[in-house]
């Protein structure tokens, strides 16, 4: 049995075990009571937590390690020059209008009003720091104490200066970077650990939930579900074809029609690496995208092109916030721009891993991360469909690029769609 259907299992047993419980303790008696205290504030919470806490563990760690891999290996592609230069910037846009587009239709909907969850009873909501005190508590002056404290911007920009200096630093450097990806891969290994046990931990989380919630949670979770899967479609059927047309002069249909076998694919895995040689063959058979282009350009937005991990971070944290009746004020939802945008970088692209970057999106913007719990169950289901924006975004990116250097195929691009060739 696969990994999704486990979880979708669990969400649904979880959902109706939760509701069950709530009119077995609604009606109160003996039975009841010893399910509240035994089974709901006992194993269910006691296994959500450990869940929750786990995906916090990561944070520091998975961020701060993939992203002087990412940045190491860019700063040895400094040769390339203009072509990284349009390249990052192209994807960092893309996710900041990602995340943008995602705050304000969240705003707009409200998904999460009505709530009225209470936060921990230790829990006091930040208050919002001045923008211009922002900018510069970016910079870290103890990389150490940020990693303890959880800084993450922090730590984002120590990683992306250790990086780039490492990819300088000659042998010496290249020796390091190897270390740091052998770290990369068992941190990766520790991720999907992580996920087998989602199941578990899912289960519980909605039990739990829906046992005090009730259908009422089950209306906004669904409201929280169409919001972000409404935004993911929009901004990949008009963001992209306008950079496209705007960009590179491109026909913004041909490029979707030829991009659905690798859609396909990046939905049934749920992981923009595991799809790298899909869009790879994708871009250079079907859109005509020269090799030279589309090696450097597919690998490196598989590791800082997250567009659908920002959309659901944005809508989830208005969602959380509306929940818990927090207002983190135009202060706080500039934060989370600047903090999911900076965050895509170092998002690994594979399962699950958007939701410890959520946690640090939760952690920077004063909202308490068990709100995570509200949405983990339904999450697997959109990671599916953000994936699927995500290699959408790395193909208009690559296609965009290559235009620019003389390096696409026009006659490909615009030709009869063809099925890719067997290597």
């Amino acid at each position: 049995m696969t990994l999704t259907t486990r979880i979708l299992l669990a969400m649904g047993l979880g959902l109706l075990v939760g509701i069950s419980f709530k009119m077995i303790i609604e009606g109160g008696g003996s039975f009841g009571q010893w399910l509240q205290v035994y089974m709901v504030d006992g194993v269910f919470d006691v296994v959500g937590q450990i869940f929750v806490k786990s995906l916090k563990l990561l944070v520091v760690p998975l961020v701060l390690v993939s992203l002087i891999c990412g940045s190491g290996a860019l700063g040895e592609q400094g040769r390339v020059g203009p072509m990284a230069g349009k390249t990052v910037g192209l994807y960092l846009l893309t996710t900041c209008i990602a995340i943008t587009f995602a705050l304000f239709a969240a705003i707009l909907i409200s998904p999460g009003t009505g709530m009225d969850l209470p936060t921990t009873s230790d829990y006091v909501a930040k208050e919002a720091p001045p923008f211009k005190q922002v900018l510069i508590d970016i910079f870290p002056s103890n990389p150490v104490a940020s990693m303890s404290t959880g800084n993450m911007l922090q730590i984002i920009v120590f990683a992306l200066l250790f990086g780039i200096s490492m990819s300088r630093a000659g042998e010496a450097g290249k020796r390091l970077l190897s270390w740091f990806e052998d770290v990369n891969e068992v941190i990766m290994k520790m991720v999907m650990m992580l996920m087998n046990f989602a199941p578990y931990g899912v289960f519980c989380l909605l039990a739990k939930l829906f046992s005090g919630l009730g259908f009422e949670g089950i209306n906004k979770l669904a409201a929280y579900f169409f919001t972000v899967f409404g935004v993911l479609v929009l901004h990949g059927i008009v963001v992209y074809p306008t950079l496209l047309r705007v960009f590179g002069g491109l026909n913004p249909v041909t490029f979707l029609s030829k991009l659905r076998p690798l859609m396909m694919f990046a939905f049934s895995t749920s992981s923009s690496n595991a799809s790298i040689p899909v869009t790879l063959r994708t871009a250079e058979e079907r859109l005509g995208v020269d090799n030279r282009v589309a090696s450097f350009t597919v690998p490196l937005g598989a590791t800082i092109n997250m567009d659908g991990t920002a959309v659901m971070q944005g809508v989830a944290t208005v969602f959380i916030a509306q929940a818990y009746g927090i207002d983190i004020g135009l202060t706080g939802y500039l934060m989370v721009i600047l903090t999911a945008t900076m965050a895509s970088i170092g998002t690994a692209g594979v399962p699950g891993v958007g939701l410890i970057t959520l946690a640090l999106v939760l952690e920077q913007a004063g909202l308490p991360v068990e709100g995570i719990a509200l949405i983990i169950g339904v999450d697997r289901l959109l990671d599916m469909a953000r994936t699927v924006v995500n290699v959408t975004g790395d193909s208009a990116v690559t296609a965009i690029v290559a235009k620019s250097e003389g390096a696409l195929d026009k006659e490909c691009f615009d030709g009869p769609v063809k099925p890719m060739q067997d290597h």
